[in-house]
């Protein structure tokens, strides 16, 4: 199944970091925070603004992004959790940042 926003809806799959405390202790999953980072997976074709033209997203598919703890709303696609959000609820794009580990964005290494 594909999966299309609409408007300026954003799809975000949360990117879940390896924590590790400096004493090289490992921070079990349940005992973390969400974490508020993420890699968008489809975005919308934009909002429309005062005189009817709609205005392309900031965003793009493999942006990874910062947003808001309680952004969003949880679902559950072809067994992936996304979040689905504005993209005004985005509070900005890290450029430069490292692809996440296949590990913890549940993707396999086999193609």
């Amino acid at each position: 199944m594909t999966f299309r926003p609409l408007h300026s809806q954003v799809a975000i799959r949360r990117i879940d970091p390896v924590e590790t405390t400096s004493g090289g202790i490992i921070i079990p999953g349940n005992a973390q925070e969400k974490p508020a980072e993420g890699e968008v997976i489809a975005v919308g074709p934009g909002a429309r603004n005062e005189q009817g033209v709609i205005v392309p997203p900031d965003v793009k598919p493999g942006d990874r992004v910062l947003f808001g703890k309680w952004s969003g709303t949880e679902v559950k696609i072809d067994g992936v959790d996304l979040l689905i959000m504005k993209e005004s609820d985005i509070l900005g794009v890290l450029k430069g940042a490292k692809k996440a580990h296949p590990a913890a964005t549940g993707e396999s290494h086999a193609a």
